[in-house]
């Protein structure tokens, strides 16, 4: 059973919800490597070294220090977390509702995702409060404190319970000054935005996650898997590099030519209940008898 990270309630004026706080997305890991001496191929460890007693210590023997002056550190306890006089230490505290989608606007980014379960006794005031917000269209703005540092989150409802996603403060966002873009758009000629439209037309479908996976880490894998079975490494086709600049509308005539050949070549999604739909007809039609003789696999006569 998945463990709660974080536990406390949800307060909007002078209702308070408990709850508890799941994260809702994992990153796969990678293909990970160890760090090992080149001559001897021996796995190298990572020791906490205390340069004072000149002697390696235990992670147990260490604790927070703040640096308010060159190498002056005060030390910082967990209970002096605490004791922090904030609401938010132990409470999600509901600031204000926004329209969804002007809140959508305003927090494009995002840091971490949090399924939220309501305790037993808050049951009834947490499906009221996602219950209000799925009628009025509304987000929630709130704070609360989470590993030593006070967020910024939104929450929303989300199938049976909702979805709080932590955001980065406004002076975490970096300025967009910094990059090299045009003050002014290029000019795009009428044929080659019709002809942009028609790729993206071509293009545009059905969002199936489940069609996607992590090709660099296949393709890591078989390398990996040959070097353990001493074969040699296999060889990954790499992609042409362009030599020379191509005709804008060229490119999108060909793109457009490419996507609808890999369209008409592929068979196109259905919907769940068009696929139930399908299979009940089917299975309808044995059992009636209707399948047609060319359905039929044709029978031989048997020769004497």
């Amino acid at each position: 059973m998945a463990r709660s990270m974080w536990k406390g309630a949800i307060q909007f004026g002078l209702v308070t919800i408990p709850v508890k706080l799941y994260v809702a997305t994992e990153a796969r890991a990678g293909v990970s490597f160890n760090m090992l001496h080149e001559t001897d191929k021996s796995r190298i460890q990572m020791k906490i070294w205390c340069p004072e007693d000149e002697a390696i210590i235990q992670r147990s023997e260490t604790v927070k220090g703040f640096e308010y002056a060159p190498d002056k550190y005060v030390v910082i306890t967990d209970e002096d977390l605490e004791k922090l006089p904030l609401k938010t230490v132990r409470s999600i505290e509901i600031e204000q509702f926004v329209d969804t989608a002007e809140a959508e606007r305003q927090t494009h980014f995002v840091k971490s995702a949090y399924y939220i379960e309501p305790d037993r006794v808050g049951r009834k005031a947490f499906a009221l409060l996602k219950a209000v917000l799925e009628d009025k269209n509304l987000t929630a703005i709130c704070k609360f404190v989470l590993r030593d540092r006070e967020v910024l989150a939104a929450l929303n409802p989300f199938e049976n319970t909702m979805l709080l996603s932590t955001l980065y403060w406004p002076d975490e966002i970096r300025d967009m000054g910094e990059l090299d873009l045009p003050e002014e758009e290029p000019e795009i000629k009428p044929a080659e935005r019709k002809m942009a439209a028609q790729l993206i037309e071509a293009m545009t479908g059905e969002f199936d996650p489940n069609q996607y996976h992590d090709e660099y880490r296949e393709a890591l894998m078989q390398v990996i898997e040959a070097k353990i079975e001493g074969r040699e490494t296999v060889e990954i086709e790499a992609p042409e590099e362009e030599t020379k600049l191509v005709d804008l509308m060229a490119a999108l005539q060909a793109s457009v030519k490419a996507a609808a050949e890999a369209r008409d070549k592929s068979e196109k999604p259905v919907s769940v209940e068009e696929a139930k739909a399908r299979k009940t007809a089917k299975a309808g039609s044995k059992v009636a008898g209707t399948e047609t003789d060319e359905a039929k696999p044709a029978r031989r006569r048997k020769t004497a």
